[in-house]
């Protein structure tokens, strides 16, 4: 580009950068469906897996899930810090478990570095005519 149209767009760029926004949208978790399958030797509900995976500092706003779903969740890699109702905040890593018992509130789950990624398996027996597995709180 010639130093003239440098010069013409260089304003231009510095008033678009100055309209952006003070803030940076929360980095949030991607949720991968792995696997479903009705459970023939209990009527009614089936098992659901789940990959949730965390960049670098990201987090899940705090959610509820399904009211039938009983969960087990496995931390494949880094450290997820949790917080399931009142239960104190805890960091977990690869390897560590918890689980969740129908209709928790889980208030955290987030990445707890901000330079690793993390990723976690999330188990549900659940309702096999359960649709919706996380609802996130009102804002």
């Amino acid at each position: 580009m010639s130093p003239g149209k440098i010069a013409y767009f260089a304003p231009l760029c510095a008033l678009l950068v100055g309209a952006a926004p003070a803030y940076a949208a929360p980095v949030r978790e991607t949720v991968t469906p792995q696997s479903s399958q009705v459970m023939p030797n209990l009527p009614g509900k089936s098992l659901v897996t789940v990959v949730v995976s965390y960049p670098p500092g990201a987090k899940s706003a705090p959610h509820h899930h399904a009211g039938s779903a009983f969960i087990y969740a496995y931390v494949l890699e880094g450290e997820i810090r949790s917080q399931v109702d009142d239960a104190p905040p805890r960091v977990y890593r690869a390897g560590e478990s918890w689980v969740e018992a129908p209709g928790a509130h889980h208030k955290a789950s987030e990445n707890a570095s901000k330079t690793k990624p993390a990723k976690l398996l999330a188990v549900f027996v659940v309702d096999s005519d359960e649709k919706t597995l996380t609802t996130p709180d009102p804002q």
